[in-house]
C-alpha cells in the first residue's frame, strides 16, 4: 500500500446510479449522467484537469432530492441540481482556487 496527499484541490462526485425499479427515484433518471459529463468537458475546457476531479459516483442515499453532488474537501452537498445550474456551480467551485 501507498500512502500520498491527494492529487488534486478539488473532487466533485456525481452520483449517476440508475435503479432497475424505474418507479422509484435515483439520480440516473435525472440527466446526472450528462451533468458528469458536462462538468467534466468544462473542467477540460478551462486546462484544470490537474486541480479539478469530476468523478461519478454510486447511490448517496438522497434519490428523491437527486441528482446530487459532494464536493470535496469543502464537504459541500448540492441536491437537485440541472444542467442550468452548472455554470453557477462551476464559478462557486473555482473561487477559491482563483
Amino acid at each position: 500500500m501507498l500512502k500520498q496527499p491527494v492529487p488534486y484541490r478539488r473532487i466533485i462526485f456525481i452520483c449517476t446510479n440508475k435503479k432497475e425499479d424505474a418507479s422509484k427515484p435515483c439520480c440516473g433518471a435525472k440527466k446526472s449522467e450528462e451533468i458528469a459529463m458536462k462538468l467534466k468537458q468544462m473542467v477540460r475546457d478551462r486546462n484544470l484537469k490537474d486541480q479539478i476531479r469530476v468523478s461519478k459516483s454510486g447511490c448517496m442515499g438522497k434519490c428523491e432530492q437527486g441528482p446530487n453532488i459532494m464536493v470535496y474537501p469543502e464537504g459541500i452537498w448540492y441536491s437537485n441540481v440541472k444542467e442550468e445550474d452548472l455554470q453557477f456551480l462551476f464559478d462557486e467551485l473555482l473561487k477559491p482556487l482563483l
